[in-house]
């Protein structure tokens, strides 16, 4: 298994590959949207790469329109982590839409961005032993060991982190969350853009179309199936 590193500078590919090595990881670089994903589709080594890194700026096709693709393509579940040097909100907003897990703004310290690898990996990676029951709300059916989502018998698609974010929400229904606090939570991450968390709540409030019970509680946070647990309360009396 190992790390795809794309991006068009050899010096910033070279800087990464060496602290990922340092970590015991295996890296493959590309220096082009084209060549990595190439690296993605070919017979035999797509499942390979275990989580890529991809720059914004690269040539064609860009970090954004590459991390689409994958999203749409054989393999959507692969983690993504975007390097740009594009301060904006509005564009980092717009690679998270993209499907990204995570993103690192140059110029960046090589240790922050292998701790970001290690930690979207070990999320993407597992369930912790007596995590691993079923999760059901309505017809969404949450197959935590096995990192499958059934809206229905019909499976979903989601990332990663929309997986984890779904899964932290169910486990713990009707109960507010501020992004603070499932930026800390769910990202396991002190500090950090709390855009990252609207972000995911929309899109995967999104996928699961009418289905979804991800309730905005204004000035607090958000919550599971809040309305529905204050309705059937008020009901009771």
């Amino acid at each position: 298994m190992c790390i795809l590193v794309a991006d068009d500078d050899p010096v910033v590919r070279e800087v990464v590959r060496r602290y990922l090595e340092r970590d015991g990881r295996t890296v493959l670089e590309t220096g082009d949207g084209r060549a990595a994903h190439a690296a993605l589709t070919r017979v035999g080594e797509p499942d390979q790469v275990e989580l890529a890194v991809l720059d914004v700026m690269m040539p064609e096709p860009n970090g954004i329109e590459l991390c689409r693709a994958i999203r749409a393509g054989d393999r959507p579940h692969i983690p993504i982590i975007l390097l740009t040097a594009l301060g904006d909100e509005d564009d980092r907003i717009l690679g998270l839409e993209a499907g990204a897990d995570d993103y690192v703004t140059k110029p960046f310290s090589p240790r922050e961005l292998a701790l970001r690898v290690a930690s979207v990996l070990r999320r993407a990676r597992g369930v912790p032993v007596g995590d691993q029951e079923p999760l059901c709300a309505g017809p969404v059916t949450v197959h935590p060991s096995a990192q499958v989502v059934l809206v229905g018998d019909m499976p979903m698609s989601l990332t990663p982190r929309e997986f984890d974010l779904l899964v932290f929400l169910l486990r713990n229904p009707g109960r507010v969350f501020s992004r603070e606090s499932l930026l800390e939570q769910v990202w396991g991450w002190d500090f950090g853009d709390l855009s990252t968390v609207t972000v995911h709540i929309k899109r995967l409030r999104a996928k699961l179309g009418a289905h979804h019970r991800i309730d905005t509680v204004w000035g607090r946070g958000y919550a599971w199936g809040r309305t529905e647990i204050t309705a059937e309360r008020l009901d009771a009396r």
